[in-house]
């Protein structure tokens, strides 16, 4: 096992709104052109010399800039990442960037929410290594706000369940999973404590499985209310669930674009790889 069982007494959550003071998240480029469509359209290279395909895209919702990635199980890998191997949490995409060979990477960005040391505080699955139990606690902040959720999946095959169907119904120990919360949108309905547009405001991401199987990872490009982002889901995306992910510390990493988001320090962190396409 890659570390030793996270205790089950939570510490203070690091990962939920308001986040401890850092350095404000920096953007080094918008991912995408064009209008929305289907699929992600390729972009070119940070050098504008090689054109090498994004899996992001940049869309505006109700005048707000949302980027907008999507995984596909014919085209691309999902898993997590903490750290390294024994050592502490990476605590950034920076770090994390370091260790990968960017022609390998579709994009990255920070999944679940986690203690003061980046280590998270909910369901946590890693290369099918469960670190992490579920969580089934109350308490105060996003994590706890019922129904939160869980994201995993094992072959190819990716969820997005609320975590009492997730208990209720998963059996099998999946390759990789991530506990967040809250739960945007619940079978197609938007979580009933979400109101339309509330006064906290947050660059924010998420992550939603269509009926395709496809995952949506969404990252605000400026401050959103979380009634924005789970219309989003559901309006624009059609997608039926929907779990958000983090706020005010949500960082992406597209080494397509040369984007390399840098802030408050995150803890797990989704990665989404490139399959050869040879073997589709």
């Amino acid at each position: 096992m890659k570390y030793a069982l996270l205790a089950l007494p939570l510490m203070l959550l690091a990962a939920c709104e308001p986040a401890p003071e850092g350095e404000p998240v920096t953007r080094t480029r918008i991912d995408g052109q064009g209008s929305p469509s289907d699929a992600p359209t390729p972009s070119d290279t940070a050098s504008g010399t090689t054109r090498v395909e994004s899996a992001c895209r940049s869309i505006i919702f109700e005048d707000s800039p949302f980027t907008h990635c999507l995984a596909t199980p014919a085209r691309h890998t999902v898993s997590m990442d903490l750290g390294p191997s024994g050592e502490a949490p990476y605590r950034s995409l920076t770090a994390l960037s370091r260790t990968q060979s960017p022609d390998s990477i579709a994009f990255a960005m920070n999944g679940g929410m986690y203690d003061d040391e980046g280590k998270p505080i909910g369901y946590y699955v890693e290369n099918g290594d469960r670190l992490q139990t579920l969580n089934t606690a109350g308490g105060e902040g996003n994590f706890h706000m019922r129904p939160n959720g869980v994201f995993f999946g094992t072959d190819g095959k990716w969820e997005v369940r609320a975590t009492d169907d997730f208990l209720a119904n998963v059996r099998e120990r999946p390759q990789f999973g991530t506990q967040s919360g809250p739960m945007l949108v619940i079978d197609g309905k938007l979580h009933p404590e979400i109101s339309q547009d509330g006064e906290s405001r947050y660059i924010r991401n998420a992550v939603g499985v269509d009926d395709k199987g496809r995952a949506h990872f969404v990252i605000s490009n400026g401050p959103v209310s979380f009634g924005k982002l789970a219309r989003f889901y559901r309006d624009q995306l059609k997608v039926k669930n929907a779990l958000y992910l983090d706020g005010n510390v949500s960082a992406l990493w597209n080494p397509a674009t040369g984007r390399l988001d840098t802030g408050a320090p995150i803890g797990p962190i989704i990665v989404v790889g490139k399959k050869d396409q040879q073997s589709d």
